[in-house]
């Protein structure tokens, strides 16, 4: 069992690739999105504090009013649905419902858990910190939301060209969020070209520099 799911993870790996161009008119159905979203979610974050958030956009009249704002990225338009990765910048806000689940399941005790509140807690106060914070563990989710959908057949493709000042004012992010990333998601026109890739050699150094 365990030889097929590394050679199926390893194929969806090397099969991803960022798409641009989108069938359009393709809808995902939402049990399916909702799969894809729940793989996400099951990403790895610093003290387990799950500092994303997803804005779904789906409607054709928010992808329009999108369009602009991602510097009239057709992409946006066309594909399926666009999903706004936003990071949290007071996750530590989540870590008494985290740890107080943890407490009740019995993997630590209620004074582990107020050690761990004051160090997050402590740490949250270099505003520096909690973006970079905010910036690492979604991108982390990210990674997995875009595996997971051509795992079910789905392309991506990660967005950072967007105007995200423009992006919070028109779809009313609150102040604890920052906007790290847009997806796009849906059936590629065409399959996408295989971009070159660094010899491994190139980009690994053992040990040291």
């Amino acid at each position: 069992m365990s030889v097929k799911v590394n050679r199926d993870i390893f194929t969806v790996m090397k099969e991803r690739a960022s798409v641009r161009q989108y069938e359009k008119g393709i809808a995902i159905p939402e049990q399916e999105l909702r799969e894809i979203l729940q793989a996400a979610t099951t990403a790895p974050s610093s003290w387990n504090l799950q500092h994303w958030k997803f804005l779904v956009i789906q409607s054709e009249k928010n992808k329009q009013i999108l369009l602009p704002i991602a510097f009239n990225q057709q992409q946006v338009v066309d594909s399926s649905v666009v999903v706004a990765v936003l990071g949290d910048l007071e996750a530590n806000k989540n870590a008494d419902a985290v740890y107080s689940e943890a407490v009740a399941n019995g993997f630590m005790t209620e004074e582990v858990k107020d050690v761990l509140l004051n160090q997050i807690n402590g740490a949250y106060t270099n505003q520096q910190f909690a973006r970079d914070e905010a910036v690492l563990n979604p991108s982390l989710a990210a990674m997995q939301l875009m595996l997971a959908a051509k795992a079910k057949g789905y392309d991506s493709c990660p967005m950072g060209g967007f105007d995200r000042q423009k992006f919070v004012e028109t779809f009313h992010v609150p102040d604890r969020y920052i906007p790290v990333m847009l997806i796009t998601i849906g059936k590629a026109v065409k399959p996408a070209h295989q971009t070159a890739r660094f010899s491994l050699d190139r980009v690994i150094v053992k040990e040291s520099f």
